[in-house]
């Protein structure tokens, strides 16, 4: 899953840890809650069903002021492959998490971002590829506290 369109923003990042133990990262909403988002963000999620046509609405907190609420409705779930969804919330665009096993207890996550236009991509490139790293760090430490 690699992107070069002016569609999409995708960024990646290896893990030491097991696939499994990467995907209940994203899987476990207790897990989810700790590292998705940027530094210093907190969420609560107040809906996370990971089906096909299931919903996943959170509340994104920032560190010194702002509640963004967030809206998505799950397309598709392959464990420990895929996870995909369409956000109905503003910013729209479609996201995808694809989940790599590696060698050696290694893996491999990727976000893909995907508007329908280059303009309303760009408007989010500036700041979405930095604060993905951001939530990848986040994510990092988050795998000490999940067991293989």
């Amino acid at each position: 899953m690699n992107s070069n369109s002016d569609f999409e923003i995708y960024s990646s990042r290896e893990f030491n840890a097991s696939i499994n133990k990467l995907y209940q990262a994203f899987a476990n909403p207790l897990h989810l809650q700790e590292w998705w988002g940027p530094e210093g963000f907190t969420n609560t999620i107040h809906e996370f069903d990971l089906r096909p046509e299931g919903r996943w609405i959170l509340t994104m907190h920032g560190p010194e002021k702002g509640n963004y609420e967030n809206s998505s409705v799950f397309k598709t779930i392959v464990p420990n492959k895929l996870v995909a969804w369409k956000r109905i919330s503003q910013p729209l665009f479609d996201m995808e998490v694809a989940f790599e096993d590696l060698k050696n207890s290694k893996s491999k996550i990727s976000f893909k971002m995907i508007f329908k236009t280059a303009e309303e991509c760009e408007k989010i490139k500036s700041f979405a590829l930095p604060k993905n790293e951001e939530n990848f760090d986040r994510l990092e430490r988050e795998l000490l506290n999940i067991a293989d």
